[in-house]
């Protein structure tokens, strides 16, 4: 089993993958801050050709998500119309709280008839930071 801080350097370095340096070092200093209590993965399947569009809708206004510490979005490179979302959140109930969120609804319901199917969900539980 990894420890928190293993975990948390894979996910920094998946993300390292799909978004800008800044954008990960900004999450690192946040993550010392506050340690996320709820985490999900989850792969969504755009309709043929569809894949960079319902990208776009899904970065859009994801840093008005309160209690949102990281959301991710990046193409799976098996899968020409895959895509993978890994969210980092203060707690489960920021996450649900989310779904309510305008900006969210609002990207929910423009999405929703680019997706053809939901893939591989997961949630997890970040472990706790342990003292250096």
């Amino acid at each position: 089993m990894i420890d928190r801080r293993q975990h948390m350097a894979a996910l920094l370095a998946m993300a390292a993958m799909f978004v800008p340096t800044r954008k990960v070092q900004a999450l690192e200093m946040r993550m010392e801050e506050v340690n996320p209590e709820f985490g999900l993965i989850g792969q969504m399947i755009a309709k043929p050709g569809q894949r960079a569009a319902l990208a776009a809708i899904l970065t859009e206004g994801t840093n008005e998500m309160p209690g949102n510490m990281g959301y991710l979005v990046g193409e799976d490179s098996a899968n020409s119309d895959a895509l993978w979302v890994v969210e980092l959140w203060e707690t489960q109930e920021a996450h649900t709280a989310s779904l309510q969120h305008p900006a969210v609804r609002a990207a929910i319901a423009k999405g929703r008839p680019l997706i053809a199917a939901f893939g591989t969900r997961v949630e997890f539980k970040p472990v706790a930071k342990t003292a250096k």
